[in-house]
């Protein structure tokens, strides 16, 4: 079971964790078991693969064991699980020009019965039995990365959301088990809660719970890394839920001062001045959510940070959504790009909007 612990009974017992969870299956239904090897495959599928990763070497001339650890390791979390080998270019050093070559070769490799047991073995068919006080909106913390992961910024929003709840009367239970997302245990909750999820993380039956649950009636709520992957491996999630695909954040700095507009007459901005000045990882995005019709909260003043990217690619968006709720079915999402600093979590300013994004998240009222 991979349910957390926070170290201590009382601590599991205050979020309302059970002591088991039913017998886990092996994966068999985990995206891209099936699929041909490619340019474009998750890096770490060539890495575990022999095969495939002796393709790429002999191809290129160039050792991946020779790339940075945290892009090549093969164990989640790791930057392999949110790249491509075409994406990882500039991290492996292999030239745009090499990659038709490399292609049809991968693609001319069978995928193996160990192939697909290697490309299941980072998703979990754990189901967590959890006891929950009747009467109470239910929140369901996820936190199951299997790319990047900065443990700082995730603890400090676990803190963050599990005291938010206790302001507010609500109950909360958190749990790194994918398992989690089975019709089942979904029902049981007013809305899911992910909290900075790099990596796809989901197998396809617990995606289409996913999906199943929302067009229901369930909520999302999500914060900064949980749309920071620079390549998605499930174009619904980006496209559809999100309405956004991340782009790069700055990195000379990397955290910046700048100013953030305040949406007034959106219902999650009553609380809310009408702006104010933060120091953050500031995300930009290549597609903007208000193409699927989101309603944006929080937009960030371009003019008071420095919005370029590595190599200077220039990062500004014009208008740049930071923050912004949509209707997906008959649910609700709501997601924030501010939060890689710890400190962002403690901001009077942030703390009310994701309270207040809760609040509507948990409230028996259609999405509008």
């Amino acid at each position: 079971m991979s349910v957390l612990r926070h170290g201590a009974i009382a601590a599991a017992a205050l979020l309302g964790l059970a002591a088991g969870s039913a017998a886990a299956r092996p994966v068999t239904d985990c995206p891209n078991r099936d699929t041909p090897f490619s340019v474009d495959s998750p890096l770490i599928d060539l890495l575990l693969s022999p095969a495939a990763r002796k393709i790429v070497e002999d191809t290129s001339g160039r050792s991946l064991a020779n790339g940075p650890p945290r892009f090549v390791g093969t164990t989640p979390p790791t930057f392999s699980a949110i790249l491509s080998l075409r994406k990882a270019g500039m991290f492996t050093g292999l030239k745009d020009d090499q990659m038709p070559a490399i292609d049809a070769k991968l693609r001319a490799l069978p995928v193996t019965a160990a192939d697909r047991v290697a490309r299941c073995a980072r998703y979990d068919n754990d189901v967590p039995a959890f006891r929950l006080t009747p009467g109470k909106p239910h929140l369901l913390l996820f936190e199951k990365i299997n790319g990047f992961k900065d443990e700082p910024s995730v603890n400090a929003a676990h803190a963050a959301f599990v005291a938010m709840a206790g302001r507010k009367g609500w109950d909360i239970v958190a749990t790194q088990s994918g398992g989690a997302f089975n019709p089942a245990t979904l029902r049981r909750f007013d809305a899911v809660i992910w909290n900075n999820i790099s990596g796809d993380v989901l197998t396809l039956a617990q995606r289409k719970a996913f999906q199943q649950y929302l067009a229901g009636g369930g909520s999302f709520v999500a914060v900064h890394g949980s749309a920071g992957d620079p390549t998605y491996f499930w174009d619904w999630y980006p496209d559809k839920l999100l309405g956004a695909r991340f782009l790069m954040h700055p990195m000379n700095p990397q955290f910046q001062e700048a100013r953030i507009a305040v949406n007034k007459d959106h219902p999650l901005a009553k609380a809310l001045p009408a702006e104010w000045r933060m120091t953050d990882e500031w995300y930009s995005f290549s597609t903007n959510p208000r193409s699927v019709g989101a309603k944006v909260v929080l937009t960030l003043d371009e003019s008071t940070y420095k919005p370029v990217g590595m190599m200077g690619i220039d990062l500004r968006m014009g208008d740049h959504p930071l923050a912004w709720t949509n209707c997906i079915g008959r649910g609700k999402m709501f997601y924030s790009a501010i939060g890689h600093r710890p400190e962002t979590y403690s901001q009077p300013e942030y703390v009310a909007l994701l309270e207040a994004a809760l609040g509507w998240a948990v409230e028996r009222k259609a999405c509008s």
